[in-house]
């Protein structure tokens, strides 16, 4: 669960933007989509191995 406590002198926006950084780095959000429907387990598989596979072509192209 993301916390995020008002600093001194901190306006609402600075807080706003503090929370959403610390949502995306806790990954809590990519979790929820992935949920949102179930998945079999081969089905993530499959998903996964073509998640690596477009991963590995993005690094041998540089």
């Amino acid at each position: 669960m993301a916390i995020v406590q008002l600093r001194d002198g901190e306006d609402p926006e600075g807080l706003l933007k503090r929370f959403q950084t610390s949502m995306q780095r806790s990954g809590i959000l990519r979790e929820l989509r992935n949920r949102r429907f179930f998945r079999t387990k081969g089905e993530q598989e499959r998903l996964d191995k073509q998640r690596s596979l477009r991963r590995l072509r993005r690094r041998r192209n540089r």
